[in-house]
């Protein structure tokens, strides 16, 4: 099941709904009874029985629904209640470019893996327009990422129970100021400057995406293919991230974790291929969707 936020031309506040499994449409909460506001307030909450409601209403012919072409997506979860957790170097093929790049010594793989966070005010629905910050950022990057969002408080998870701490998954554009990872010697500014957290343009459950995954993932940079790969290429896989995070650490509901991305960016290419304003950047995950976002001034 696709859950989603989104505007119709005639609303001033974002509402959820599910997408229809049949039609290019989507089934409002509220013609369910469903009262949920936001997307956090949804994984908080939904209960079973609204869950299996949901689930019944995305194949229901006769339901009534919103053409998704009507519509205004917005980012599934808006404003993240906690910086963004991310990996680094999770694919094999990813540490081989960026050694090449030379970005600090991070690109020796280690026994355990790499995490650093993200700051995010606001994420950046698809199709929303990315800022270039060319007065600062010189090589403005991608990176197609599959986004795990935690469902439940976790503590202390087994690798065995991780997957029943997930509420469902995204994609997330990781942007990065390639420069300013240079300049400073760590992740974190050059990849939380704001409107540099793309998310979207679904969140899909859990249920329809048992571990272990086995999902395409691509990015195109104006219709170019830039990424592509299998998320079945992480070198430390999802039950394992959960569970180590969760050791000592509360993972709240509604947490986002961005597990990497594989080979193929900008600054992988020969020579580098950074982005400019005008390019189109679109990320691809199987079972997820496509989010499609343009590089501003």
């Amino acid at each position: 099941m696709k859950i989603l936020t989104y505007m119709t031309r005639t609303d001033e506040i974002p509402q959820l709904g599910i997408l229809h499994k049949e039609k290019d449409a989507v089934i409002p909460f509220s013609l369910l009874d469903i009262d949920y506001k936001t997307m956090m307030e949804t994984i908080l909450h939904l209960t079973r029985a609204e869950f299996e409601r949901l689930h019944l209403a995305q194949v229901d012919g006769d339901i009534p629904t919103i053409p998704l072409k009507m519509l205004k997506l917005c980012a599934p979860i808006r404003k993240p209640a906690q910086d963004i957790i991310c990996l680094g170097i999770n694919y094999a093929d990813h540490e081989t470019e960026v050694s090449r790049y030379e970005i600090e010594n991070l690109a020796k793989r280690e026994p355990y893996p790499i995490y650093f966070s993200k700051r995010v005010n606001e994420t950046t629905a698809c199709y929303d327009t990315i800022p270039a910050y060319t007065n600062l950022v010189d090589s403005l990057d991608y990176e197609a990422e599959l986004a795990i969002i935690i469902g439940k408080d976790a503590k202390n998870v087994s690798e065995a129970d991780a997957e029943k701490y997930i509420f469902g998954y995204t994609i997330l554009n990781d942007m990065s100021a390639r420069n300013l990872q240079t300049r400073h010697q760590q992740w974190y500014f050059g990849k939380s400057l704001d409107g540099f957290t793309p998310l979207g343009p679904y969140i899909t459950t859990s249920d329809e995406l048992p571990l272990p995954l086995n999902l395409s993932i691509r990015s195109y940079v104006n219709d170019e293919l830039r990424q592509n790969s299998n998320v079945n290429q992480m070198i430390y896989p999802i039950p394992r991230i959960i569970s180590e995070l969760s050791q000592g650490m509360t993972l709240k509901a509604g947490t986002i974790i961005s597990t990497g991305t594989p080979a193929g960016t900008g600054m992988g290419c020969n020579p580098p291929a950074f982005l400019k304003p005008g390019d189109v950047v679109r990320c691809e995950i199987e079972g997820i969707g496509a989010l499609i976002n343009t590089i501003g001034e």
